[in-house]
């Protein structure tokens, strides 16, 4: 059976989160994406704090993918050391595994 992820990654636009998203579903590296958002995100930037609305995307795929995925995603992104993490997807039904395994190359 195929390993599956869900990788993440923030963006400060819309329209960009939409495109990174749009992108990433077309060229069937991912199964799919959502865009969450606007999202509140604070972090240590320069030795600064600080906070930022962003948009998250919630990105499947399966785990063999993710070093394209990755790829494509700073291709794509505009901020200097983007937020690329992959989380395992531990379970779900058979027919949605089969989906994402059909939906990905």
């Amino acid at each position: 059976m195929t390993e599956f992820i869900e990788v993440r990654t923030t963006i400060t636009e819309k329209e960009e989160a939409e495109d990174i998203a749009e992108k990433l579903v077309r060229e069937h590296l991912a199964a799919c994406v959502q865009v969450v958002g606007p999202i509140t995100s604070m972090y240590r930037w320069e030795g600064k704090l600080e906070a930022e609305e962003e948009y998250l995307l919630l990105i499947r795929t399966r785990k063999t993918m993710f070093p394209d995925v990755r790829m494509r995603i700073e291709e794509l992104h505009t901020y200097e050391l983007p937020e690329i993490i992959s989380i395992p997807i531990v379970g779900s039904s058979g027919p949605y595994l089969d989906w994402m395994e059909e939906s990905t190359r």
